[in-house]
């Protein structure tokens, strides 16, 4: 599977996002009335001494307070999907700084954290210094989405034959198009039944505009990062209609329409392209 960029750790290329995603969480716990309490964030922001400093604590910036609200959106979506279900098994692809195995209860059940190696060792080594115990059964997993992760997923313990979640978080906009597609295709081969899928997806040309505002704007530069080299705008299958066609029960809804419901206002400097977002629910 290809994915833009070579190897990375959480201050180089994609990890750079992870890590603004995680600033966009520390910010949002920090807030009042907050749809995701994150304690680890702050932390691993702080621990990853970022060439350019990312906030922990909510500014008067306003692309700042954008991402800390869809972030935390989108976050709370994930949550609900993995919390409303019983399946035994979750899978968080490109975990990134993911703290659900802490944060959330999901006692009894297995967590498996698909990430590059460098990123879960540092996310460990923050983890261990702070004395953090999951509240689950954790399994991080060090893998390369380009590679044969299943094969590092079931060694690590997952078994196919049980229901599962599968959490595709901050990831699709990244792949190319065959990537995607494959990753999908790789996804459903090891759900058995009573299994859901969760994915972010930027409708194309959202995204390809999405692209041009980061250009244009100062988040590249506040992040450190030039978002142009890692967003992947082929024109690829909407994963929302390829899942109902191979008999999966889907539900979509635009982080638009999620934050009238949890009583968030989309700020204007995200109000445009994020806002039409579609994040994908679905279950077989």
């Amino acid at each position: 599977m290809a994915v833009p960029q070579g190897d990375w750790d959480i201050v180089s290329s994609i990890g750079r996002t992870a890590l603004g995603v995680t600033a966009g969480r520390a910010i949002a716990t920090a807030s009042p009335d907050p749809l995701v309490s994150d304690p680890y964030a702050a932390e691993f922001v702080r621990a990853a001494h970022p060439p350019q400093p990312l906030p922990t604590e909510p500014v008067d910036d306003a692309l700042w307070t954008g991402i800390a609200d869809y972030v935390q959106l989108r976050a709370r979506f994930f949550d609900d999907l993995i919390t409303g279900s019983d399946a035994p098994q979750v899978v968080l692809l490109a975990a990134g700084l993911d703290a659900r195995a802490f944060r959330l209860d999901l006692s009894g059940r297995d967590v498996y954290e698909v990430d590059q190696p460098r990123v879960l060792a540092f996310k460990q080594d923050v983890l261990d210094r702070l004395g953090a115990a999951p509240r689950c059964r954790r399994r991080p997993v060090g893998a390369d989405l380009r590679e044969n992760w299943p094969a590092a997923l079931e060694t690590a313990g997952f078994d196919p034959a049980r229901p599962s979640v599968w959490i595709a978080e901050g990831l699709l906009p990244y792949l190319p198009a065959r990537a995607e597609e494959l990753l999908f295709d790789l996804v459903h081969a090891r759900c058995a039944a009573g299994s859901r899928i969760g994915a972010e997806h930027i409708p194309l040309g959202d995204l390809a505009e999405l692209s041009g505002t980061f250009q244009t704007s100062e988040a590249g530069e506040q992040m450190g990062l030039a978002v142009k080299d890692v967003f992947s705008t082929e024109p690829r299958r909407d994963p929302a209609e390829w899942l109902a066609g191979q008999g999966w029960g889907v539900r979509v809804e635009r982080v638009a329409d999620l934050a009238v419901r949890f009583g968030k206002r989309m700020p204007d400097v995200l109000a445009g392209q994020m806002a039409k977002t579609v994040l994908v629910s679905a279950s077989l």
